[in-house]
């Protein structure tokens, strides 16, 4: 699965995607949330409040109980701010 990662999500975490391979367990967004804190100190620093980060699965916005089992892409973003 490709994840894509914006703005200080990216920065916080060093890069600006990856694919991976979701270990058993890991459904729904806020799981690869969670799961994502644990690798390493970038994504959990980007990751501290994942209540607070947007997420798209194949460019449409999702909220955090969504599945992924069917995604191809996820993206990550931080709040959107107006202005």
């Amino acid at each position: 699965m490709k994840l894509v990662y914006f703005a200080w999500v990216r920065e916080r975490i060093g890069i600006s995607e990856e694919e991976v391979v979701l270990p058993a367990g890991v459904h729904t967004v806020d799981d690869l949330l969670h799961w994502l804190r644990g690798r390493g100190d970038g994504y959990a620093e980007a990751l501290q409040a994942p209540e607070v980060i947007r997420v798209a699965i194949d460019q449409e916005h999702v909220e955090h109980s969504e599945t992924i089992d069917a995604a191809h892409e996820i993206a990550l973003f931080p709040p959107m701010t107006g202005g």
